[in-house]
C-alpha cells in the first residue's frame, strides 16, 4: 500500500484556497513543536456562511493536503456546520492518512476553529450559542 492515499497526493500537489483574505473575518494559527508544521486560516464571513477560506501551510504532505481538504469541505458551508469539522472527517475526506500524520488533520480542525473563535471576538452579537 501507498504512504500517501491519491486524494492526499492531490491537495497536495494541487492544493485549493491557498493565499491569504486581507480583511479576514475570522484568523486562526495553530503549530506543532514536534513535527515544525504551522497552518493560518482565514475565513471570510457572509451572513453566517463561510463565503472564502484561504490556508497558508508550512508542513509536510499531510499538513498541505488536510488544509487544503479542510478548506474545500468548510467553503459555502454555515459557520455552525464549520464548528463541526472534525480531524477524523478531514482524514475521511482525504481517503485515509497514516496513523502517525492524523497530527496534520487535527491542526486543520484547530485551526478552522481558532479562526471561527477569532471571528467570535470580533463579532459577539453573531454566536448563537
Amino acid at each position: 500500500m501507498a504512504l500517501y492515499s491519491d486524494k492526499v497526493m492531490d491537495h497536495f500537489r494541487n492544493p485549493r484556497n491557498v493565499g491569504v483574505i486581507e480583511d479576514a473575518d475570522g484568523v486562526g494559527e495553530v503549530g506543532n513543536a514536534k513535527c515544525g508544521d504551522i497552518m493560518k486560516m482565514y475565513l471570510k464571513i457572509d451572513d453566517d456562511i463561510i463565503s472564502d477560506v484561504k490556508f497558508e501551510t508550512f508542513g509536510c504532505a499531510s499538513a498541505v493536503a488536510s488544509s487544503s481538504m479542510a478548506t474545500e469541505l468548510i467553503k459555502g458551508q454555515p459557520v455552525s456546520e464549520a464548528m463541526k469539522l472534525t480531524n477524523k472527517a478531514v482524514a475521511e475526506a482525504l481517503d485515509g492518512l497514516p496513523d502517525y500524520k492524523m497530527h496534520c488533520s487535527v491542526l486543520a480542525e484547530e485551526a478552522i476553529r481558532n479562526a471561527l473563535d477569532d471571528y467570535y471576538k470580533k463579532h459577539p452579537e453573531k454566536r448563537k450559542e
